[in-house]
């Protein structure tokens, strides 16, 4: 099946992705300029950006196998709020959704919810074995803050609350909202024995 991006889709998504990276630079470099917000940016957009990216994405990609129309957009009130609220060292980022239309079951709302913290569970899985290779440098905290990031996006956004995917995802099956959960804490307690460095 081919994906279907639009031009504004992509505007949004490159949008997002920029201002996600400047908002968690300017938290990790302490509203420093220079060098150490230009390095924390790039460990942003390597890390954070494709983690809440990836993760809509993976809404997209569910929701039109099932032959709805989903594309991604922006929110630019939350991404100029953010970016607001970064600099008083706080990070509250909403950076859009994927927008769906189209009739969708119980069964297949909760697939399509469960597709982006599940996203987010394999770049994190994905991540840890590059803990053992790189321990130092550069590359060793863009592993580091890979699996932390991810593990984070996935916990949040299982919460089964308001309009979070767990909500949808607990409505569906339980049995999956909890597997979910069990694989989630599993990581985050195996993160603690991992060889992992902090960002700039």
């Amino acid at each position: 099946m081919r994906i279907k991006f639009s031009k504004v889709e992509i505007q949004d998504l490159t949008k997002a992705w920029v201002i996600v990276s400047i908002v968690f630079a300017i938290v990790l470099s302490g509203k420093m300029l220079g060098i150490p917000f230009l390095l924390n940016f790039l460990l942003a957009g390597i890390t954070v950006g494709p983690g809440f990216l990836l993760h809509e994405l993976g809404h997209k990609v569910v929701a039109q196998r099932y032959g709805c129309w989903a594309e991604f957009r922006a929110n630019n009130y939350m991404l100029l709020l953010a970016i607001v609220i970064s600099f008083f060292d706080f990070i509250f980022i909403a950076p859009g959704a994927v927008m769906i239309a189209g009739r969708v079951s119980k069964e297949r709302n909760g697939k399509i919810s469960i597709a982006g913290p599940g996203v987010n569970i394999i770049l994190a899985l994905l991540f840890i074995p590059f803990s053992f290779l790189f321990q130092s440098g550069f590359l060793a905290q863009i592993v580091s803050f890979g699996i932390l990031i991810n593990l984070i996006l996935a916990l949040f956004n299982l919460i089964p609350f308001w309009i979070l995917d767990g909500k949808k995802i607990w409505n569906w099956s339980k049995p999956v909202w909890f597997t979910a959960i069990t694989i989630i804490v599993a990581l985050f307690i195996l993160k603690r024995y991992l060889p992992l460095v902090a960002p700039y």
